[in-house]
């Protein structure tokens, strides 16, 4: 089995948790996107743990773990992340990580172009987490990164890097007008970050591949949502990378391979970390305190993240996009504190009202219409079967799946690993 874990709105759907949970069920967790510009929170019996680039599946003792070659990986973040897991007593050996040797290193003059870029726009930047992801997969497009492959042979690596270096320092030194990048430094900070993690690093496809033709059942991880896409996103207010589950394949290594499954992680409510159109964001004191309730801060960043209702165009042109064949619905939990529980039925457009989702400026004069729905207004934490859920909340979750056309399967009713519903 072949299944594809992917958000279908903004990010932030609460995927990690989902992959933790589904993890013991899958031999084979690949991350096959992004980079450390977002992160999975994860709560289980370990503690809680926060994860920008190790796949979700590290937690669970009895799955492989695989960064695939659509990643770009700050080493250097790498590092401090497995230390820190480490410290928490979770075993990370070549056995459980397998990095690909053909995944791109986002290097520290990377974060820096990044900086410099926002710092230029001022209030015209884009939000971006200034993690170096654009930057990074501009050069592995303009076939000028390094990869992690390269690690593997320092000597050629430091003949690489001056010619990088001396085109590189054309932008930062010459356009930027900043402090030139020298080679030297590059190298070292490779040999510090890079050494530890040579062990890991292999051809990922030989080993999917094997995986695969011996019946292991495989899951595939993605980093942010399908509005985050960069093709089918908000663009620009994107990632640089494919969030769609058909790249999955793909950016795991293994692109002979079609999946059989797709699973849509979809938040009960909206939200939204960074700048771009968000048509259905409250304000003021009703968006305060949904944002409260939700504890919606970035795991990567801690930007305190935009809230709104449910957008249910949004929502389907997410699963749309995405292939789901199933929906896991999370954080129902947080909603129990309203009487009324606000839903973006639909967007008005210049008069007109609209179900597709729209793009370019289109998207940005929409305005959303909202209706609210009764409240459940009772702790649901404990439910365990879907009629142990209050009649209010079963109508607002039935109203979901008729609108997104999609089956819910799973439903979140807290953060701990236990606490989730099952819908057969």
């Amino acid at each position: 089995m072949l299944t594809a874990v992917v958000g279908t709105n903004w990010g932030d759907e609460g995927k990690g948790r989902m992959v933790d949970l589904f993890a013991a069920e899958y031999d084979v967790v690949i991350r096959y996107q992004g980079g450390n510009n977002a992160g999975h929170t994860v709560i289980n019996d370990r503690g809680k743990f926060i994860l920008n680039l190790l796949p979700s599946g590290i937690l669970s003792e009895t799955t492989v773990n695989v960064m695939g070659n659509g990643m770009v990986i700050d080493i250097e973040h790498l590092g401090k992340e497995i230390a820190s897991l480490t410290e928490k007593g979770v075993k990370i050996t070549p056995e459980n990580l397998k990095i690909s040797d053909k995944a791109v290193i986002c290097m520290p003059y990377h974060k820096l172009l990044d900086c410099l870029e926002e710092d230029r726009l001022g209030d015209a930047k884009f939000g971006s987490t200034r993690r170096g992801i654009a930057p990074v997969y501009s050069d592995k497009y303009m076939k000028k990164a390094l990869r992690m492959g390269d690690l593997l042979d320092f000597d050629a690596l430091s003949k690489k890097l001056v010619p990088l270096m001396e085109w590189k320092n054309l932008t930062v030194r010459d356009g930027y007008k900043h402090e030139a990048i020298k080679a030297e430094d590059m190298l070292n900070w490779l040999k510090e970050w890079g050494t530890p993690l040579i062990p890991h690093i292999c051809d990922t496809t030989v080993y999917l591949n094997k995986a695969a033709d011996e019946g292991k059942n495989i899951m595939f991880e993605a980093q942010l949502g399908a509005l985050r896409d960069i093709d089918f996103g908000i663009y620009p207010y994107t990632s640089s990378s494919s969030t769609i589950a058909a790249y999955a394949p793909i950016g795991a290594g293994i692109p002979n391979r079609k999946l059989d499954e797709v699973i849509g992680i979809t938040k009960a409510y909206s939200s939204c970390v960074g700048e771009g159109p968000f048509t259905c964001e409250l304000f003021g004191e009703e968006g305060h305190e949904l944002r409260e309730a939700g504890g919606e801060y970035g795991a990567a960043t801690g930007r305190p993240r935009r809230v709104g209702g449910f957008d249910v165009v949004a929502s389907r042109y997410g699963a749309m996009v995405q292939g789901a064949t199933s929906i896991a619905l999370t954080k129902l939990d947080v909603l129990s504190y309203l009487d009324k529980i606000p839903v973006c039925v639909a967007y008005e457009i210049d008069g007109e009202i609209v179900h597709d989702f729209p793009t370019g400026e289109r998207l940005n004069k929409a305005k959303p219409v909202y209706e609210y729905f009764d409240g459940f207004k009772t702790d649901i934490t404990s439910a365990r079967k879907l009629e142990d859920l209050p009649e209010n909340a079963i109508k607002y979750i039935k109203y979901i799946e008729e609108q997104i056309k999609c089956k819910i399967s799973y439903i979140s009713v807290g953060p701990k690993r236990e606490q989730y519903i099952k819908v057969d």
